[in-house]
């Protein structure tokens, strides 16, 4: 998963989000930055019982939290968030050495970024071309 350092680095850089199913985002109160939320239509919880697991449908869950304002949030995009936003730019992903390499094409020059993590891979090659 992306780094925390790399998501605040791309909202800082300009990177927009338009919160859909499935994003992740973790809330900017320090006490929160560990929890990772997954935005959904429906909540579905895991319980297990004395007959065996099932899987509970809850329309909403009971906690304290109620909302946050978007601007409270850091949005944690995916793979794919980061690729799509790279568009023409992204030229290729490989995995060399346990690492994952993407190469992008700024300026008339490739660039390669590695990390072990390859959305912080892409993150770091998403950050460059905005911040270029």
């Amino acid at each position: 998963m992306i780094s925390l350092s790399l998501a605040l680095a791309l909202r800082d850089a300009g990177l927009q989000w338009r919160p859909r199913q499935g994003d992740r985002f973790t809330v900017s109160a320090p006490e929160m930055a560990d929890d990772v939320f997954h935005l959904a239509d429906m909540v579905i919880e895991a319980r297990s019982l004395s007959s065996g697991t099932v899987l509970a449908f809850n329309g909403t869950t009971e906690w304290a939290l109620d909302s946050v304002e978007q601007d409270k949030t850091v949005w944690l995009p995916d793979e794919t968030h980061l690729r799509d936003a790279l568009g023409d730019a992204f030229l290729h992903l490989a995995r060399r050495d346990g690492r994952y390499e993407v190469r992008i094409s700024m300026d008339g020059e490739d660039h390669v970024f590695h990390d072990d993590d390859v959305e912080n891979a892409y993150g770091q090659a998403l950050l460059s071309l905005l911040t270029q």
